[in-house]
């Protein structure tokens, strides 16, 4: 039996401690990528991105542990409106060969002294990467941008 990857779509959020524009930059500028990325880190790895953020522009990011365990991400950007909304289409793969696409949404939305980001990413090849996604990818997304903003 197989399932319709169309179907297979997330939506997870979360409450930042900064304004849309010091959110959105933080997520999308490569040089703080790249520290926020390893920021929670015990062990120094392997960060590389490079942005050219605009419509039809891509990033590109690559990290792991070591040279042999890189995991890689393409995206391009479909619709680029800041700091409100980001949309790329994203090819990402692991360091074994195994690839996979989605579509990934996100919002800015200025509340309560902060900004709420709210994620929509559609294209799981199955539920359980889906579910690794909203479970660890994502959260710990957020919890190293956190950390990032409290340095100050």
């Amino acid at each position: 039996m197989s399932t319709d990857t169309t179907d297979l779509e997330l939506r997870t959020s979360r409450q930042l401690p900064a304004p849309p524009d010091v959110v959105w930059d933080v997520y999308t500028d490569a040089e703080k990528q790249k520290v926020w990325f390893s920021i929670l880190d015990e062990e120094p790895g392997i960060v590389r991105i490079e942005t050219d953020l605009r419509v039809g522009g891509r990033q590109t990011a690559v990290w792991g542990p070591s040279e042999d365990q890189l995991f890689t991400e393409v995206q391009t950007f479909v619709e680029v409106d800041p700091p409100h909304r980001l949309v790329s289409d994203t090819v990402a793969s692991t360091p074994d060969g195994q690839t996979m696409t989605t579509r990934i949404t996100l919002t800015f939305t200025a509340r309560d002294g902060g900004t709420f980001v709210e994620v929509h990413q559609t294209g799981f090849p199955s539920v359980e990467v889906r579910d690794f996604f909203v479970e660890m990818g994502w959260q710990g997304a957020f919890d190293r941008i956190e950390a990032y903003l409290a340095r100050g």
